[in-house]
């Protein structure tokens, strides 16, 4: 039994992601600790007391400025970095046939985002525009975190996690427009499970992506966001907060786009 679970992780880390198989064998260390995150994450999604969304919807964005007829301009169009990043990921994408578990999940949801992100802006006192935001970043959230899963447990668990967290993120996003806790836990809790896949060394043959970086410029990004009136009164009406918060989770892609550029994989762990 040894051996073969010694067969089955040497055969995961040397074959193009495109030709991998999901893997039935009997789950490794690290798998196990990521199945009781996940389930933990799963029941206060579902126990937790709800937090009603009338109650936390107050989109005071602070810059409301009309450019070329264009309402909220500044937040509206900022999102289109999420479009460049998404674009260029899927480009990189095509000269890599050995891309991480969930790229391609990645850089989808950055475009849907965009897509997504512009419709609410338009008009943010509209709650029920709020899900084609939410949709967008769920997928995109979901990608990452297959990367991560990918990246530092094993291919099939990046699998999995993508799988699980696409459909988890989507639920919680549409059913947020009356209770806002699994999508909260969706977030905060994604990304508390991807600050300790961050801190696990990476599995051998890993493309070694830098998610220090990513977790960065995702940090950064709520920064601008609590910092929307604050830094637009700091810089004289030029930005707002929200807006270089857009800018700054669209770079939280970068470092993944990077990484695709190397053609040397990550050194394995001592």
């Amino acid at each position: 039994m040894l051996r073969a679970n010694h067969h089955v992780r040497e055969t995961d880390a040397l074959l193009p992601s495109g030709s991998r198989r999901l893997s039935f064998a009997a789950p490794q260390v690290r798998e196990k600790y990521l199945i009781g995150a996940l389930s933990i994450l799963t029941l206060v999604a579902l126990l937790a007391p709800a937090l009603p969304a009338s109650a936390w919807h107050t989109p005071h964005f602070v810059d409301t400025r009309t450019w070329l007829g264009l309402h909220n301009a500044g937040d509206v169009l900022s999102n289109l970095a999420f479009l460049a990043m998404g674009v260029w990921g899927l480009v990189r994408l095509r000269a890599r046939n050995d891309a991480p578990v969930g790229a391609r999940f990645l850089f989808v949801g950055l475009i849907l985002t965009c897509i997504g992100s512009s419709i609410y802006h338009l008009d943010p006192d509209t709650p029920q525009r709020l899900v084609a935001d939410r949709l967008g970043m769920a997928v995109a959230f979901a990608g990452f975190l297959g990367i991560a899963a990918g990246e530092r447990v094993s291919v099939r668990a990046g699998q999995a996690v993508v799988a699980l967290v696409t459909v988890a993120g989507l639920l919680a996003a549409w059913v947020a427009r009356e209770n806002l806790t699994p999508w909260v836990v969706v977030q905060f809790g994604g990304m508390a499970l991807a600050v300790g896949l961050a801190l696990t060394p990476p599995r051998p043959g890993a493309l070694g992506v830098p998610f220090g970086g990513v977790i960065f410029f995702y940090a950064l990004a709520k920064l601008f966001e609590l910092g929307d009136v604050t830094i637009f009164e700091a810089t004289g009406h030029i930005v707002s907060g929200h807006t270089l918060k857009h800018l700054a989770a669209a770079l939280a892609a970068w470092p993944v786009i990077r990484a695709l550029g190397s053609t040397d994989p990550a050194p394995s762990p001592r």
